[in-house]
């Protein structure tokens, strides 16, 4: 009895991991196909849309390449051996399904173990192929550019372009390592002057701040009130500047007197010729007599005639 226990429950584990079940009314359906369009093991099966079972194996069924489709249905539910079970699409995602276009006939219903007839839902190949299409069609053009693109490129692309290229890559290359020693360079001298750059930004740092308050200091300036007096000085000061140009006061008169300046300019000339001939004659100005000899009189020279 512990054996055939044991040997019930072995074929009930397995036929549980199949998927199937022994107590269940389950039953299972063959049907044939030259194309199961993408159909999947585990489908769902449907009868009008809904689902009463799945697709439990998909196997070839001859060397032509027919294939054999079963499937169970577990709910109880009786059509007859001439329904058609039809291949269809459940959407773009969702893959490919069967269902069951069930023919009612109490003659001639449908046991376990039954092979009944497939079709493929019509235009859903054509479905396949048309949306195919458009992508086959941009794959096309884009092949072509692609290999128009190939063709130029080998056009340009000659042997003096080649040259061309690697002359530019060396080119480039020493252009790198010039670069990395000027690189190098300007790390050493950077690391060199480095205390006079810290000494330098140090200044600078004072100087803006000597500016910052140079600015504040600004700001408390009244502006206005300089203005204004400066506006006022430059006022008194034409106003003297236009009584200098219209004669009055003593420097006016000064300034604006032409016979005042021809009367200096006289005396001047009177005094140069008095200083001259003092130079010339000075016994005519000054008389020294120990013996009390009397004095020359005075003879003006052409000079002073002149």
């Amino acid at each position: 009895m512990l054996a055939l226990f044991a040997i019930l429950l072995l074929i009930y584990g397995y036929s549980f991991l199949k998927g199937s079940d022994l107590f269940s009314n389950e039953r299972t359906f063959y049907v044939s196909y030259d194309n199961v369009a993408g159909l999947t093991v585990s489908a769902p099966v449907t009868i009008n849309g809904y689902v009463v079972g799945q697709v439990n194996k998909i196997e070839f069924e001859n060397d032509l390449g027919g294939l054999l489709v079963t499937f169970s249905i577990n709910k109880d539910f009786n059509f007859s051996k001439n329904s058609i079970v039809r291949i269809y699409s459940t959407s773009v995602i969702g893959g490919n399904a069967l269902a069951i276009i069930p023919e009612i006939d109490k003659d001639s219903i449908a046991l376990d173990g039954d092979t009944l007839n497939g079709e493929i839902e019509k235009g859903m190949l054509e479905s396949l192929t048309s949306g195919l299409k458009p992508l086959e069609n941009r794959m096309y053009t884009t092949l072509s550019g692609l290999d128009s693109l190939l063709s130029s490129f080998n056009s340009v692309l000659n042997e003096d372009t080649k040259n061309n290229l690697k002359a530019a890559i060396n080119s480039l290359t020493k252009t790198m390592y010039s670069f990395e020693d000027t690189a190098s360079d300007l790390n050493s001298l950077l690391k060199e002057n480095k205390p006079k750059l810290d000494s330098t930004f140090s200044y600078l740092e004072t100087t803006s701040g000597n500016l910052a308050v140079f600015s504040d200091s600004l700001t408390q300036i009244d502006i206005n009130t300089m203005a204004t007096n400066l506006e006022t000085t430059l006022e008194s000061f034409n106003s003297i500047m236009n009584k200098f140009n219209s004669g009055e006061g003593s420097i006016g008169k000064l300034i604006n007197d032409e016979n005042l300046y021809g009367n200096l300019e006289a005396a001047s000339k009177e005094l140069e010729e008095l200083l001259r001939d003092l130079k010339e004659n000075p016994k005519r100005y000054v008389h020294i007599s120990v013996f009390g000899k009397k004095a020359k009189e005075y003879e003006p020279n052409d000079s002073n005639n002149k």
